[in-house]
């Protein structure tokens, strides 16, 4: 199988190294960056499969790397924040981070973070028994070719945004809680997730609603969750 690359980008070299030594115990190779303008520089000239991202750096913050880093790649992002307030953590997500750690973090955790976007990031597709396409009045997925186009123009998701995507225009018209949603694309408990998915489905509704206040395609079941309308 080929090598897993991670880039971890920290201006705290101490933090760099020590992220460095448990992804290697795991098989993972590792590239560091000091800052966003580094980190940048890097993805251009190396291939890389998944970003931890601080946010509070010189030069060239993680938010703002971010959403740089969006314009022109799918690839995971896990965010780094010094900070324990929903404010970073939603303005992290909201840019296109798929998911977040707090400092002081766990390294365990860190390691399980990584594998499970890993995970979902490598093996995109590698489902048996699908059908090709799916269209809802014009919005269509091709689940060979993990494309989403709107009246035949091509949707730029993220990974998670792709998953949430899928499981619900596969499951058109059944109403997914918050909590499942969150326990099918992220594979992990759905405590608290209620902001995590709710900024991942407003990013969507922004890509793929011609009015996102009056969605056409993803709506919300109020007090229960989210579907696709058939």
């Amino acid at each position: 199988m080929e090598q897993r690359v991670v880039l971890v980008v920290d201006d705290d070299k101490e933090i760099r190294d020590a992220i460095e030594i448990y992804l290697k115990q795991e098989g993972i190779t590792v590239l560091k960056a000091k800052d966003g303008l580094d980190a940048l520089e890097t993805l251009e000239s190396k291939q890389v499969h998944l970003i931890i991202l601080d946010i509070m750096m010189p030069r060239l913050d993680g938010i703002t790397a971010t959403f740089k880093i969006r314009e022109q790649r799918n690839l995971p992002i896990l965010i780094l924040s010094a900070k324990s307030e929903d404010s970073d953590k939603i303005l992290g997500l909201h840019v296109g981070a798929d998911d977040y750690v707090t400092k002081p973090f766990n390294p365990m955790e860190l390691v399980a973070r990584v594998k499970s976007l890993l995970r979902r990031y490598v093996t995109f597709g590698s489902y048996e028994g699908m059908k090709k396409t799916i269209d809802l009045r014009g919005l269509a997925l091709n689940q060979e070719g993990k494309e989403v186009t709107v009246n035949g123009e091509p949707v730029r998701l993220t990974p998670i945004e792709y998953k949430i995507v899928e499981l619900l225009m596969t499951n058109a018209g059944r109403v997914f809680s918050i909590q499942e949603i969150y326990e099918r694309v992220w594979k992990e408990p759905g405590y608290n997730a209620e902001n995590t998915v709710a900024v991942h489905v407003r990013k969507i509704r922004e890509k793929i609603e011609i009015d996102p206040k009056n969605p056409r395609y993803l709506k919300v079941v109020w007090g229960i969750g989210y579907k696709m309308e058939k």
